[in-house]
C-alpha cells in the first residue's frame, strides 16, 4: 500500500438517523460542527436521513408514496399551459 494516503484522523463519532432518533457510533473522519452526549460522553456528530435502522430494504417495510396526489399536482401546476 502506498504511504500518506490514508487520513490520520480517525475518530469516533455519532451518527444520528434522523427519520427515527437511532444513534450509532463508529470510527470516521467526517467533518463535523456539532456533538453529542452518549453514556456520558461527548462524541462528534453527523446527521444522517436515512439508515440501516430506518431503510425499507433493511427494515422490509415498504413506504408508499401518494404518487395520485403527485400527478394530480403537477396537473393543476402546469393546466394553465394547457392550450
Amino acid at each position: 500500500m502506498k504511504k500518506g494516503i490514508h487520513p490520520d484522523n480517525y475518530r469516533m463519532v455519532a451518527f444520528k438517523d434522523m427519520s427515527n432518533n437511532d444513534v450509532f457510533l463508529t470510527r470516521s473522519t467526517v467533518d463535523t460542527k456539532e456533538v453529542l452526549e452518549v453514556e456520558g460522553v461527548e462524541y462528534p456528530l453527523y446527521k444522517l436521513e436515512i439508515s440501516r435502522t430506518s431503510h425499507p430494504f433493511y427494515t422490509g417495510k415498504v413506504k408508499l408514496v401518494d404518487t395520485a396526489g403527485r400527478i394530480d399536482k403537477f396537473k393543476a401546476k402546469y393546466a394553465k399551459f394547457k392550450k
